[in-house]
């Protein structure tokens, strides 16, 4: 189990966060914030290659590991090596830590965001379909039965800083890239 820095939430929030303007058919969303919102088309995303780092510590090949410190995701290769990805972490107070596993890998995901998250942004949808509009991105890599994900983002400004609801972001390139490599049953491991 994750251990929690205070009540947590998962899920994104990008698209609340950045787009100032009033939703139109034009993107793809409907002119209301409550009940279902269309995410958008769902273009081809082409993965991007990671940069191969040193590291050490002791994990199993094909583990991810998350350091939120250094805003920074590892597919570890072994040998000393990992794949290393630029991410977006949980802000103050949604940070947690521990391990899970893998439990579900989806293309352009649909968004229900909690209903704690809800409370605290009423003007939430209560889903948003899975699209170049929704705040998951064009993959997402679900984590255990907690809340929270790894996955792409509609708010690619976010991705190496602390701004999240506890999930964690990537671009969605390089989501696009790590879904092809992570199987169901994958350790992921969250650390400071």
């Amino acid at each position: 189990m994750p251990k929690k820095s205070k009540s947590l939430s998962g899920g994104g929030s990008g698209f609340f966060q950045q787009k100032k303007s009033k939703p139109s058919a034009e993107n793809g969303s409907k002119s209301t914030t409550k009940g279902v919102l269309q995410g958008g088309g769902k273009p081809a995303i082409s993965s991007k290659s990671p940069q191969t780092v040193s590291f050490n510590g002791g994990y199993k090949k094909g583990s991810v590991v998350v350091d939120q410190s250094q805003k920074k995701l590892y597919y570890v290769l072994g040998n000393g090596k990992a794949y290393a990805y630029p991410v977006a972490v949980g802000k103050k107070g949604f940070k947690w830590t521990g391990a899970q596993k893998v439990s579900q890998i989806k293309d352009w995901p649909d968004w229900v965001p909690p209903a704690e998250m809800r409370q605290r942004k009423p003007n939430l949808p209560e889903k948003m379909m899975g699209g170049i509009n929704n705040p998951l991105g064009a993959k997402a890599i679900y984590l255990g039965n907690s809340l929270y994900r790894i996955h792409g983002t509609d708010a690619p400004w976010s991705v190496g800083q602390a701004v999240s609801h506890g999930c964690i972001r990537m671009y969605n390139q390089d989501v696009a890239d790590l879904y092809q490599r992570v199987p169901i049953g994958a350790r992921v491991v969250v650390t400071w």
